[in-house]
């Protein structure tokens, strides 16, 4: 990505999320003012993303969910998000397409990074996002998904799978558009709003 810890947004990065996102120039300016403020090694780590979660979710334990949310971001493995991945990972949670946002949730499940998606690792991010929601919403949920383990079947019954199958990224995709209550399933609202505070620091 070139110099990332220059005070300068560089043209061609500059070019690229402009065409790549919904953002104008005088926005990512801003943005990577902020960033760089926030973040003088041009880097965020885990441990950074983590504490941003944390304090947003005081009553919740976001630590694991967290985690995923970074992993599914850093989009070269390195352990930490540039710029570029960050502001991605703005668009394509809050303003992506319906098909980028499926695209983002299959790269979050699929914990691995193998191209599929299996029953324990929709478990996994399952139990991540249980974990986020506080104990009085959780007695609110139908029966039928009051636990990890009881939303876990009812997704993994939406795709009509075997205890042993995969789910590959195509089939994910689809399985979502075509029945919205899957989407309701594996998704957790509250990055939203983090995003839009996030935003509102800027």
């Amino acid at each position: 990505m070139g110099n990332s810890k220059s005070s300068v947004l560089s043209k061609d990065l500059l070019e690229e999320l402009k065409s790549n996102t919904r953002y104008t120039e005088e926005q990512l300016y801003a943005w990577y003012q902020t960033f760089m403020k926030e973040c003088p090694s041009g880097q965020i780590s885990t441990e950074q993303f983590e504490s941003i979660y944390a304090s947003f979710f005081p009553d919740a334990d976001p630590k694991a969910y967290a985690q995923h949310v970074f992993r599914s971001f850093d989009s070269n493995s390195d352990g930490t998000l540039d710029f570029k991945e960050y502001i991605v990972a703005l668009h394509l949670t809050s303003s992506g397409k319906t098909i980028q946002k499926l695209e983002w949730a299959f790269a979050l499940y699929d914990v691995d990074k193998n191209g599929t998606i299996t029953k324990n690792e929709i478990h996994e991010i399952v139990k991540s996002i249980f974990n986020m929601i506080s104990k009085e919403d959780q007695k609110n949920l139908p029966d039928d998904e009051n636990t990890p383990e009881k939303r876990t079947e009812k997704i993994w019954a939406f795709f009509g799978k075997k205890e042993n199958d995969k789910i590959t990224e195509g089939e994910f995709i689809q399985g979502v558009m075509d029945n919205k209550n899957i989407l309701r399933l594996i998704q957790f609202d509250e990055p939203q709003k983090v995003q839009n505070r996030l935003k509102e620091k800027k």
